[in-house]
């Protein structure tokens, strides 16, 4: 049923909203059945393009990462993809009661997972880590992302669209924040706690 979801949410996802919300998974399987496994795309596509092919930014001089290296790196992004999900659905189901929103915190999760569900798919990029290349993908799936967040948040949270337009908008401020904050997070741990050796192609 996952698949089917995340396959209709790509391709016809007004409709498959309405699906999406006669659905009622629990927290747990939510995170353990499909978190789980969207969140090990990037972390293992990083992990295997950056040890064996190499960053690049121009597509001529690689830099490749040690293995052990690369592996910590891998695993805190891994686990901080379930944190950023999770952080989120906390702020949308807080921020629900200002705009008439009146449903389940697995509503919430259902809403913040399939609308992520782009950016997730989108770490497949990172198995040729071209820099040019990963950015435009990563815009694309941003502004998917984008598309879904405005058109489920209606559907999802049964709010009428005057509210729902505004209730979006604040979920998309949390979450590019959200976004900034991992990549910083991430740059801060890179340098100190899990430092990443590189090797020159």
């Amino acid at each position: 049923m996952f698949i089917q979801h995340m396959m209709g949410i790509l391709y016809h996802p007004k409709e498959e909203w309405g699906q999406i919300r006669k659905e009622h998974f629990s927290s747990a399987h939510i995170f353990l059945q499909q978190i789980s496994v969207l969140a090990a795309i990037p972390a293992i596509s990083m992990f295997i393009g950056t040890t064996q092919v190499g960053w690049s930014i121009a597509g001529s001089e690689y830099v490749k990462l040690e293995a052990m290296s690369a592996l910590p790196a891998a695993v805190a992004f891994y686990f901080a993809m379930w944190v950023a999900v999770a952080f989120i659905t906390y702020t949308i189901r807080w921020m629900e009661k200002n705009y008439g929103g009146n449903v389940s915190f697995e509503d919430c999760l259902s809403l913040a997972t399939y609308t992520a569900t782009p950016l997730f798919l989108s770490g497949l990029a990172a198995l040729y880590p071209l820099l040019w290349f990963n950015v435009a993908v990563g815009l694309v799936a941003i502004s998917y992302t984008v598309y879904l967040l405005y058109t489920g948040v209606p559907v999802i949270m049964r709010i009428p669209e005057e509210r729902a337009f505004m209730f979006s908008t604040s979920i998309l401020t949390v979450g590019l924040c959200t976004l900034v904050g991992i990549i910083v997070t991430s740059v801060i741990l890179w340098s100190t706690v899990i430092p990443l050796n590189y090797i020159s192609v």
